[in-house]
């Protein structure tokens, strides 16, 4: 762990990880509480379709990714304003359909190599420097949101039917939250790619979940445990040559399984 501190692309790892970790905690909290774990998964797949749109224009993967996942995000909360579908099925189609035009567009752009891999899988120790500074530029202003509109998050999350009541700008802060998901979506691919990413925004929340019931707690113990997971699982990757995202996501799910397993134990408990 001591080659954090000379190797260059270790470093820039470890800052782009921890960026992510950050976020993915502290939105976590707010998802595993509006239970909006299908829509992470459908976010998170449908940013298929935007990198593999980039492969065709020939631009940056990263931002046609960001445009196509928020489009898609806000085409959800649409849906589910103006149509007849529940949210599950809205999820489902616009699912299939953004995996569906990557592959198309992949197709037409001949481009099946290790950028794609990366995208898919992850590729945490190839970050350079404008990618951290991407990563960096999300998280202030993801964080930022955040602050501003704390309590109002924390009111919808609860009880969303008493915000429209109370005068919240409900719809405008779930398309709020949906664009934020999507900007730490897309950054979070980098480091554990499009597969695994929708874990790093459902088992860190769960985690604090298992462990606190107040909200501010929770947003800490989720980002604490997230920081800590991809801490422990680069360094795990790095000495037994396993790879990173995996490592880390594995790394939260024996976590998870810990908690969990504390948490029945101590209902048992209190039951004697």
């Amino acid at each position: 762990m001591s080659d954090f501190l000379t190797l260059g692309f270790l470093q820039r790892a470890l800052m782009a990880g921890l960026l992510v970790s950050l976020l993915c905690g502290v939105l976590s909290v707010f998802v595993i509480l509006r239970r909006m774990a299908f829509i992470g998964v459908g976010i998170s797949h449908s940013a298929f379709g935007g990198v593999a749109l980039g492969f065709l224009l020939g631009v940056d993967p990263l931002w046609t990714g960001i445009l196509f996942s928020v489009a898609v995000a806000l085409l959800i909360e649409w849906s589910l304003a103006h149509g007849r579908v529940e949210e599950d099925t809205a999820i489902g189609i616009f699912f299939a359909a953004s995996m569906a035009l990557g592959l198309v567009f992949l197709h037409l752009s001949r481009v099946y190599n290790v950028d794609v891999f990366g995208f898919l899988f992850g590729n945490l120790l190839a970050i350079g420097p404008r990618q951290v500074t991407e990563i960096f530029l999300v998280t202030l202003v993801v964080l930022a949101v955040v602050w501003i509109f704390f309590k109002e998050l924390v009111f919808l999350s609860f009880d969303e039917e008493m915000a429209w009541v109370s005068g919240v700008p409900v719809r405008l802060l779930r398309c709020l939250f949906l664009v934020m998901m999507a900007l730490v979506i897309i950054v979070a691919i980098y480091l554990v790619g499009i597969i695994l990413v929708s874990a790093l925004l459902v088992i860190p929340g769960a985690i604090a979940q298992n462990l606190s019931r107040r909200i501010r707690a929770m947003i800490g113990v989720s980002a604490g445990v997230a920081a800590g997971s991809m801490v422990g699982g680069l360094g795990a990757s790095y000495s037994l040559d396993y790879p990173p995202g995996a490592t880390i996501v594995l790394l939260l799910s024996v976590i998870y399984l810990a908690t969990s397993l504390l948490q029945h134990r101590r209902r048992l408990t209190r039951k004697a």
